[in-house]
């Protein structure tokens, strides 16, 4: 077991982070707010961010307390959604569809099965493609400028001079 300079055990997940973290799975992106930002650019591009809204809409939905508000929630995303009149409808399988009357009796896993239809298809189709996409490797990019900057490596080039002479 490797530790840290305080004594506790170390793991490349905890020192992983921003771009690092997002190319190692779609959860680890989910999870970082500027992961969600960068992701939801990409997509608007290819537009499927109604996938990651929706996505992002149902983990909410999961957190709301009250009869009345889930019921004002479901609803929500139904109509933005799911109804076939949808502004910003997601492609979920047919049979998947909810039927609005389930939205008199919502509760927190309601929306679970069209989540995770539509989380796969983020992580089979779009994910992959936003790894090898202008917006991830830009983004990349900044942040080694940011922890490599140009002149921290001149003054290191100049130092092996000085001394390699």
């Amino acid at each position: 077991e490797i530790n840290d300079s305080e004594g506790h055990p170390s793991s490349s997940h905890q020192t992983l982070k921003g771009t690092s973290k997002w190319a190692t799975s779609l959860e680890n992106l989910l999870e970082d707010p500027e992961g969600v930002k960068r992701f939801r650019e990409f997509l608007k591009k290819e537009f499927s961010e109604e996938n990651v809204l929706f996505w992002l809409a149902c983990e909410e939905f999961k957190k709301t307390q009250g009869k009345k508000q889930m019921q004002e929630k479901a609803k929500e995303i139904y109509m933005t959604f799911l109804s076939s009149k949808a502004s910003s409808q997601v492609n979920v399988e047919g049979q998947s569809r909810l039927n609005e009357t389930i939205l008199e009796t919502p509760h927190p896993l309601m929306f679970q099965k069209l989540q995770d239809q539509i989380f796969n298809l983020m992580k089979y189709d779009s994910y992959s493609r936003f790894l090898k996409s202008d917006v991830f490797l830009n983004h990349k990019k900044c942040e080694e400028q940011e922890e490599n900057p140009p002149e921290a490596q001149t003054a290191a080039k100049r130092a092996s001079r000085i001394y390699n002479t």
